[in-house]
């Protein structure tokens, strides 16, 4: 059966919710999200600006944005927050005023807030910008996708499916390989799935990157 349906979508509201929660008129809706994106833009460049050099990934696991008439709240679920909250006093300061410039919002007050997460190798994201890091480093990518399974085994999961497309190894040809590890059952809608695509640039061209986390059964 051809998976052509996103698993966040395919779920939402048995397991998974929106990660964006307002509500607009039919002919705001287009500029609700553009400003979503820009939201989302302005606090990865910050991040990547400001990260440290050893760390080499930013770690965020999600964003989420809640809209009312006065204020924009924006959540960010964070794996590893040395780089914002350790030595930056200011950081999340900055990046309020950052990204307030970028909206010219005049009439709304902006909230940025910070959550940990716990097990930051059971997030997809994260998951996914490691083996993007270790394919840019040129670590062979059977490599990178099983030290990535060991990862996530130690954050509990149930199972993991992990698929690499494009020119692997610098080949002429573009290719898919694919890993899973344990059970990813992709068309029980009560299965708790994480899902993320992620594209990276290498110099034989662009790697698309998916993951797909199998979490809990309810």
């Amino acid at each position: 059966m051809g998976q052509k349906i996103n698993p966040l979508g395919f779920r939402l509201g048995t397991t998974q919710s929106h990660h964006c929660l307002w509500f607009a008129q039919p002919k705001n809706y287009s500029g609700g999200l553009q400003e979503d994106e820009k939201i989302r833009d302005c606090i990865k460049n910050y991040v990547q600006k400001h990260m440290r050099v050893s760390s080499g990934f930013e770690g965020i696991a999600r964003i989420g944005i809640q809209k009312r008439i006065d204020l924009i709240q924006v959540i960010i679920h964070i794996g590893f927050p040395n780089f914002l909250i350790e030595g930056r006093a200011r950081g999340i300061e900055e990046l309020q005023i950052n990204v307030q410039k970028k909206l010219n919002s005049v009439n709304r007050r902006l909230n940025i807030a910070i959550t940990r997460v716990a097990k930051p190798y059971g997030q997809p994201t994260i998951l996914a910008e490691y083996i993007a890091l270790q394919l840019k480093n040129r670590v062979s990518f059977r490599k990178a996708m099983k030290k990535a399974i060991e990862l996530t085994e130690q954050a509990d999961t149930k199972g993991i499916q992990v698929q690499i497309s494009g020119r692997i190894n610098g080949k002429e040809i573009a290719r898919v390989e694919w890993i899973r590890e344990g059970r990813v059952p992709l068309q029980t809608i009560r299965a708790k799935i994480d899902y993320c695509s992620y594209a990276v640039r290498t110099i034989y061209g662009v790697l698309g990157i998916k993951v797909w986390i199998f979490l809990d059964e309810e």
